[in-house]
């Protein structure tokens, strides 16, 4: 009976496998094109002989072999890959591919265990920028290179990379961009052709990069740091080479510089690319989006500002609108920079610019949380149901700008708002459960989950994650995973149904 029941799951396992033959075929080809990225941190530790070569020679082997193997196993799929294959696909990428990214920091830095590097690995696919290390000043040139390089491979997302070469390999990726792409209306596109797409946002997005660490060379970055800092910036992710992160080179210039570029991450980067394509600013002009962003951002700036410098934490009021704004602009497009440790500063002013990471960034910008266009479509449809309290024969309609917002639309929103305050929920009393006090349980699920980094109390700016035990890092870990795929694209995977023919 055992011989026949081996059997038995032999089968399934094979019929899965060939069911999915064309996501895994693609999954071989990603990791693999992962490995020779790694290639980059290599060469730039033998040539700057920073010692760690001999962790990027494993870590390059063993992801290349492993992407082949899994390639040649399964063999070339000529069948166009359905939406169910994409959803997997997508979430394969995201779980598997921070597992190889860890591969270098497991194997040089001796103090570290595989939860805490593949917790950072993650950190940088996701752009969330939550660390377990420090002394960062001290490590190898190219293991700083290579956390930020996940930064900016993660930031617009590596499946939007893989949807710009699928074409190459036989398949289409529209369905791929429909599970991974953020915001509640994935169906638009601003090319006909959705290789183009992907493209023209690549294009964009190393532009917006090299003009990011430039800027920062020229107002007094070293040119590695600027390197690694735009990576993170465009990346909206938050990892630095420097324990204090901005804080360390403590200037205005470089500061400013930083506000501005992440101001442009967490704009939708279809807007950028209209402008770039037009040549002309009217893109930013008619985006209804980044309207709310960059207003919401600048009353809160002002209005926290003016709360505390009453409390005298900073010398005067410009000093205080420094540090204000930084961090306002910071957290809310989920960057995760830091230039003071803000967890000095009232309750109030820290759980503020925690909560503006929960919704301002963009939709199709490489910001987290839900995203600025469904929070303003929930507060319209409260406004309706109020209004229809009143006037219930009347006919009333939600719209954002000048389209109408179907209800299927709203559903769906209404349905992502229900799962993602449940998540945040279940995953804090997780933590509490383990005796973490509330104000770290939270604010580290709420910063993680809205793939923002640091968080409050034990997991602020001044400190890192590495206060937290194996099981409450993995907590973290699966609410970066969760944020950075939008909830629906994991949880759909734990549906019986999805795994039914």
């Amino acid at each position: 009976m055992s011989g026949s029941s081996s059997l038995s799951a032999q089968s399934r396992g094979a019929r899965a496998c060939g069911r999915f033959a064309p996501a895994l075929y693609v999954l071989g080809v990603l990791i693999t094109g992962f490995g020779f990225l790694m290639l980059i941190p290599l060469a730039i530790s033998w040539v700057t002989a920073d010692g760690a070569h001999g962790a990027y020679d494993e870590a390059v082997l063993i992801t290349i072999l492993s992407g082949l193997l899994l390639s040649f196993s399964i063999g070339r799929q000529r069948r166009e890959m359905r939406v169910r294959e994409s959803f997997l696909l997508v979430a394969l990428i995201w779980a598997l591919l921070p597992a190889f990214g860890a591969l270098p920091l497991y194997l040089h830095i001796d103090e570290l265990t595989w939860t805490d590097a593949y917790f950072e690995a993650v950190s940088g696919l996701t752009a969330t920028g939550a660390t377990v290390l420090s002394g960062l000043d001290q490590l190898p040139l190219s293991i700083n290179f290579w956390r930020t390089f996940m930064h900016w491979i993660g930031g617009l997302g590596v499946v939007v990379l893989a949807v710009a070469i699928l074409p190459l390999l036989g398949f289409g990726g529209r369905g791929m961009l429909k599970a991974e792409t953020p915001g509640p209306m994935k169906d638009s596109k601003i090319t006909p052709r959705i290789t183009e797409t992907a493209k023209g946002l690549w294009v964009v997005y190393v532009i917006l990069t090299i003009a990011c660490g430039v800027s920062l060379h020229y107002v007094g970055m070293e040119p590695w740091d600027a390197m690694m800092h735009a990576f993170s910036v465009m990346g909206l992710g938050g990892f630095s080479s420097k324990d204090a992160s901005v804080g360390h080179f403590d200037s205005v210039d470089i500061e400013l510089v930083v506000v501005f570029f992440a101001l442009l991450a967490g704009i939708n980067f279809s807007t950028h690319f209209l402008a770039f394509s037009q040549r002309s600013l009217r893109a930013y002009l008619a985006d209804v989006e980044a309207h709310y962003f960059l207003g919401i951002l600048a009353l809160s700036i002002l209005a926290l500002s003016l709360y505390l410098w009453p409390e005298a934490i900073y010398p005067d009021f410009l000093t205080t609108l420094r540090y204000v704004g930084f961090h306002s602009v910071s957290l809310a497009t989920s960057l995760g920079f830091a230039t003071t440790d803000y967890v000095q500063w009232p309750l109030f002013g820290q759980l503020w610019i925690l909560f503006l990471g929960s919704f301002v960034a963009c939709s199709g910008s490489a910001g987290g949380g839900i995203k600025m266009m469904r929070a303003v479509v929930l507060y319209k449809q409260v406004s309706r149901e109020l209004t229809r309290a009143m006037h219930p024969r009347g006919l009333q309609t939600v719209r954002f700008g000048e389209t109408v917002i179907p209800d299927h639309v709203l559903h769906a929103i209404l349905g992502f708002m229900f799962i993602y305050v449940v998540s945040i929920v279940v995953m804090t009393l997780l933590m509490v459960a383990t005796r973490l006090d509330i104000i770290t349980a939270f604010s580290a699920v709420v910063a993680c989950l809205n793939n923002t980094g640091p968080g409050l109390n034990l997991v602020g700016p001044a400190t890192t994650y590495a206060v937290l035990t194996d099981f409450q890092t993995w907590v973290c870990t699966w609410a970066m995973l969760l944020g950075r795929l939008e909830i629906f694209t994991l949880l759909v995977l734990l549906t019986p149904g999805f795994w039914r023919r």
